[in-house]
């Protein structure tokens, strides 16, 4: 066909299978996989069903799956070795040294793939979402990439297998959505269409309430809200609100407090995005049983039955949800009206504190207050500082200068990298597996690859691109001992030996830290952007009980904002406080480290002048 472009590289996407009843295929994951598959009328993928269970069987699937969808059974250790380390959904490329893994990374990929192989497919990108940003955020650190990501599959999971023999309680997670759905949009150029909208509201045209479309077939189309209007633009052949000429007087001269705000269409606003792709089985199946079994509870969801009907009306939906066993039931008349409901919900503990940016005072009081409980600036010293690989006699594609940077930041990269690639030399062994985490363009981990041929180096890494560059520097190295993995931290499953992050930023050091305390393996780190930290859903600042006794969190919280105030064009003293800082936030690290049994040093890297962050936290189990 004219526009398709043959796939060059073979890729096998394999998918979890654990059972299906009544037409819901689980794990949720698989099934919004399939989804996604059938409403871009992918074909390019040998998709492949995992069994999680020996004996299970598929034969059951073929009730719920269109004939259309191509499926191959296979068992957890007939993967490829890669694909054995990462939690699915995953693709991997041939030959099986490059993997893609997580829900959200994979969905993304699929997206992009069947864009690249039929040009023609423009409307799949906007998917994607404002800057192809849709679920681009990783789960560690964004609450909304969670949420889709993982918490609402697996509590809609649970409560699918609760509803089996008792009432379950409605999920935390669908009160969540259900509040996300009646907070204010912010969408690009919002002002305008804000503008829009309280023109159309003065003339007495569409209320603030959000209504499907078929409402509007059956009434004059100026009443359809202007929220509606900009959403079913992007999805049909119609135009937008047509532009006017010059606005009213009072409608320039609005301020933008007194601007009307714009309401949700879809999960993610006014646009089906790839959220809204993820959350449709879910919510789909959660409705089911709600329907079936207590249908009482609709009220307490208003919004969110408003989204599920109005997802039915997105071009290609009913079809490619039908073929995967998703067939929509028809909701009853809810008595209330959406507004009129807005779930109550507790907040996070800390939640207040934890977003307030108002710090008062300086770090002294601080450093004062844990010296006064011993706790001072130590550093250990550092093994050798002066060993150097011999960049010169190295190939080309070893060095930082391929990825991409001036000479000036090579040279200080290639020095940082002597810092770290000699403590993990002294601790490899023939045998070893090594993951560089947060790779980036795999600085650490094709040196460490070329320097220990006899040791699996593995590079993790969230952004494609820069994953991209990492293996075609490889592979003109010709590295036979090194993997690539497309995912978050979370996703990576597999054993290993020695972890390294080199510039892991903000709380990413201390998800690669806890990484390999749950392995047992070692671990290298040098972090990064300590004024990104704060707490999350899996940590709480500070970390060890010898600083909790000590600090509170806001106290805590100083130290952070004032470490990353090393920059070169500061002034001395404030550059010596800002190293201070830093310190004292990697020691509570390190002490949280050694609660869990391992012998930890925080070593300053050399020369100082490589990095402005040069600190490094190394850390053996005992």
């Amino acid at each position: 066909m004219k526009g398709i472009k043959k796939s060059l590289t073979e890729e096998y996407l394999y998918l979890d299978f654990s059972h299906q009843t009544e037409g819901c295929i689980l794990p949720l994951h698989t099934s919004a996989t399939l989804f996604l598959l059938s409403y871009c009328d992918c074909r390019i993928f040998k998709v492949c069903l995992v069994l999680t269970k020996e004996g299970t069987g598929s034969s059951p699937l073929r009730d719920v799956l269109s004939q259309d969808i191509e499926i191959q059974v296979v068992s957890r250790r007939e993967l490829p070795p890669i694909a054995q380390n990462c939690c699915l959904p995953a693709v991997v490329e041939q030959p099986d040294n490059f993997c893609r893994a997580g829900l959200a990374v994979v969905l993304r990929h699929i997206i992009q793939k069947v864009h690249e192989t039929d040009p023609s497919k423009k409307e799949l990108l906007e998917l994607l979402g404002f800057k192809k940003t849709c679920l681009k955020a990783c789960a560690e650190v964004s609450q909304w990439t969670r949420l889709c990501e993982l918490t609402i599959p697996l509590a809609i999971e649970n409560f699918l297998r609760e509803s089996l023999g008792q009432t379950p309680a409605i999920p935390v997670e669908i009160l969540e959505l259900e509040k996300k759905l009646s907070e204010p949009v912010r969408v690009h150029n919002d002002d305008k269409l804000r503008r829009q909208k309280l023109k159309q509201q003065t003339r007495g045209q569409g209320k603030s309430q959000v209504r499907p479309p078929e409402a509007s077939e059956e009434s004059d189309s100026a009443s359809q809200s202007l929220e509606l209007k900009v959403a079913f633009s992007k999805l049909t052949v119609q135009e937008g609100p047509a532009a006017t000429n010059r606005e009213p007087s009072h409608i320039r001269k609005a301020k933008a407090t007194e601007l009307p705000p714009l309401e949700h269409v879809f999960a993610e606003g006014l646009f089906f995005t790839l959220a809204d792709i993820v959350l449709l089985p879910c919510i789909h199946h959660f409705l089911v049983i709600i329907c079936k079994k207590f249908s009482e509870k609709l009220t307490e969801f208003p919004l969110l039955a408003s989204w599920y009907q109005r997802i039915q009306e997105v071009p290609r939906v009913k079809t490619a949800a039908s073929k995967c066993g998703i067939h929509f039931v028809q909701l009853p008349e809810l008595s209330s009206s959406p507004n009129e409901h807005c779930p109550h919900l507790i907040e996070a503990p800390g939640g207040e504190e934890q977003n307030d940016p108002l710090f008062t005072g300086g770090p002294r009081p601080t450093m004062t207050k844990l010296m006064e409980k011993g706790i001072e600036v130590m550093f250990s010293p550092h093994p050798c500082p002066t060993w150097t690989l011999d960049w010169n006699g190295l190939p080309a594609a070893v060095s930082p200068k391929e990825g991409r940077m001036s000479s000036d930041r090579a040279l200080r990269k290639q020095q940082q990298l002597n810092n770290l690639v000699y403590v993990v030399i002294n601790q490899a062994k023939p045998g070893d597996r090594i993951v560089d985490f947060c790779s980036g363009g795999g600085h650490v981990g094709i040196v460490l690859a070329h320097m220990l041929p006899s040791c699996q180096v593995i590079l993790i890494e969230n952004k494609e691109l820069s994953l991209i560059r990492a293996k075609k520097r490889s592979d003109e190295l010709g590295l036979s001992n090194i993997w690539f993995i497309q995912a978050n931290m979370e996703y990576f499953a597999g054993m290993f030996n020695i972890g390294v992050a080199l510039h892991a930023c903000g709380v990413a050091t201390d998800m690669v830290i806890e990484h390999c305390i749950k392995t047992r393996a070692s671990f290298v780190t040098c972090p990064c952007c300590y004024g990104f930290i704060q707490n999350t859903s899996k940590f709480n600042f500070p970390k060890s009980e010898q600083f909790k006794k000590t600090l509170s969190y806001k106290e805590h919280m100083i130290l952070c904002r004032f470490a990353d105030q090393t920059a070169v064009q500061l002034p001395p003293q404030r550059r010596l406080t800002g190293k201070q800082c830093m310190c004292l936030v990697d020691l509570d690290r390190a002490r949280a480290a050694e609660e869990h049994g391992y012998s930890v040093q925080v070593i300053s890297m050399e020369p100082e002048s490589c990095s402005p962050k040069n600190n490094m936290i190394v850390g053996v189990p005992m």
